[in-house]
């Protein structure tokens, strides 16, 4: 074999792979942008869900707080069992004054407390609303409020009964 023929052999091996590599590089991009796109929709689920667990978390958080001023009013009903009738309220939706008796006094600081922990500001607020009944024999207070912003329902409520 010639010198002639071995090199006439070794250019069609060259434009082989030269060709075979200028494929490759448009496969690579095709995958780099499947990637990309893989990611993106990734991203875009994880950005769902961290969003979907704050609305969760402020959901729960509300809740807690009707509970703790729950147990709060309960607390100052049980500190001045002998009035424990005067705390019996219809539906509250707004701060009453702060004047007159300790019991009084108790509710109109509990509807502060209540709205400032749930509603976020006790003026702006006419959503979060509480309901003392039945005290002292079967004390049932229901705080009820707007839990939309939390991604929950319109109407939420928590309702506690116990006894004095």
């Amino acid at each position: 074999m010639s010198m002639k023929e071995g090199v006439m052999r070794n250019k069609p091996r060259r434009r082989r792979h030269i060709d075979a590599a200028l494929r490759q590089r448009g496969v690579s991009l095709i995958e780099v942008l499947v990637a990309v796109v893989v990611l993106g929709v990734g991203l875009l689920g994880t950005a769902a869900l961290q969003a979907t667990a704050l609305r969760g978390g402020q959901s729960s958080f509300e809740s807690s707080m009707a509970v703790a001023q729950t147990n709060s009013i309960l607390e100052a009903i049980r500190s001045n069992a002998a009035a424990a009738a005067s705390y019996n309220v219809g539906q509250l939706c707004a701060v009453p004054g702060a004047s007159g008796t300790r019991a009084e006094r108790d509710i109109s600081q509990w509807m502060i407390d209540l709205k400032t922990s749930i509603g976020g500001a006790v003026a702006a607020d006419t959503t979060t609303c509480g309901t003392i009944e039945r005290c002292p024999l079967d004390c049932t207070i229901t705080v009820r409020w707007d839990d939309q912003r939390a991604g929950g329902g319109a109407n939420r409520q928590i309702v506690t009964r116990t006894r004095i």
